[in-house]
């Protein structure tokens, strides 16, 4: 209005009029393609924020997955642990066992030699016995056949000294045959039975080697199994190893999903200042096209006053110029006037700024920038 006041003419009023309009328009215009732009970018983040609300979904399931696979793989740690202690310490126990047994029956075993090895040597000192008896009883033999042939020389020297002793002296040859004949059977069954027992004795050899062949080969299962046992206790090592590097990997992959839901709630959280951000900017600019609309509405209405006013005063003017033409300029001025303060913040004519107005100009020339001020302002901000 002050603009409007300061030009003479109303074409120049009205040509400022649309320049402004022209101008508040393209300002309008610009704010439009802003806010489609806001829109635009609103829909998007929305697209953003419900794509990352999905990933965030997925990480969480994931991640729930992961702690349950965790748990599981815990317990069956645990339960191949216990299930390893308790193998090992069966296996211990059953080696205990038979190491124990193998070393009583090598104890017994040992006590059977050292006895049989005792009775062997009683029988070999029985043995050397019974042939010095034998050498002692030939020797003596020997003696009684020498002696025997002497007595016969002698007896042939004296066989007719002797004819009557000499059927005594063969009762006593037949007494000593006899007798020698006795102890020969005596020492040759002794010698038989001596052999039997030698037999047996082989034969017991025999059946203790082939006891010890059988404990050996008892021996040889044993460490055979030991040594299965051992293989058995590598694999489940190595399958442990395998699943402790299977832990490392979920743990590893659990710290990756954490911190990528880390960086995906940071991301959230900055999206969601930024859209509140952007709604606020977009709340003000709706209120800033409001109120350029209705600036826009106010001065289409005074447009279209403007130019009912001129045209009326274009024709009253042609009627009546030769008349009253320069006493009724003042009067269009003041009407003029009266129109614009009737614009959007205006009052009724029976108002006492309406009056004064009408009365000083001057005053009203100075209310009107305070009334226009915050549209002039709202337009700057635009």
């Amino acid at each position: 209005m002050q603009t409007l006041n300061t030009l003479s003419t109303p074409e120049e009023k009205l040509a400022a009029l649309c320049k402004k309009y022209a101008e508040l328009l393209e300002e309008h215009r610009n704010s439009q393609k802003q806010m489609k732009l806001l829109q635009k970018k609103q829909s998007q983040l929305l697209q953003e924020k419900d794509h990352l609300r999905g990933e965030h979904s997925k990480a969480v399931l994931a991640r729930s997955k992961l702690e349950s696979l965790c748990r599981e793989l815990q317990r069956h740690n645990r339960s191949l642990k216990e299930e390893g202690v308790q193998r090992a310490r069966e296996e211990e126990e059953k080696r205990k066992e038979v190491t124990s047994h193998f070393q009583v029956t090598l104890n017994d075993i040992q006590l059977q030699m050292e006895q049989h090895n005792e009775r062997n040597s009683k029988l070999r000192q029985e043995n050397m016995e019974l042939a010095e008896r034998l050498k002692k009883l030939i020797e003596q033999y020997e003696l009684r056949e020498e002696h025997i042939d002497k007595v016969f020389k002698h007896k042939d020297l004296q066989q007719q000294l002797v004819d009557a002793k000499l059927q005594q002296a063969q009762e006593m040859l037949k007494e000593a045959e006899e007798r020698h004949q006795r102890e020969k059977d005596f020492l040759l069954k002794e010698a038989v039975e001596s052999q039997r027992m030698c037999e047996l004795m082989k034969q017991q050899e025999t059946h203790l080697k082939q006891q010890l062949a059988l404990y050996t080969e008892k021996f040889e299962e044993f460490q055979n199994t030991l040594s299965k046992s051992s293989e058995v206790f590598t694999t489940f090592k190595q399958e442990m190893e395998k699943m402790t590097k299977k832990i490392k990997k979920l743990e590893k992959e659990t710290t990756m999903y954490r911190s990528r839901w880390e960086s995906s709630n940071k991301a959230l959280l900055e999206m969601a200042e930024e859209k509140t951000l952007r709604d606020k900017e977009l709340e003000g600019l709706q209120v800033k096209i409001q109120r350029l609309e209705k600036l826009c509405r106010a001065l289409q209405t005074e447009r279209n006053d403007l130019n009912k006013r001129v045209q009326d005063l274009s024709a009253g003017g042609q009627g009546s110029l030769p008349d009253g033409g320069p006493e009724r300029r003042p009067e269009a001025a003041t009407a003029s006037r009266d129109q614009g303060c009737e614009g959007p913040g205006a009052q009724s004519p029976s108002s006492p700024r309406v009056t004064e107005a009408l009365c000083c100009p001057g005053a009203a020339s100075t209310e009107m920038p305070g009334q226009a001020g915050p549209q002039e302002s709202t337009s700057t901000t635009a």
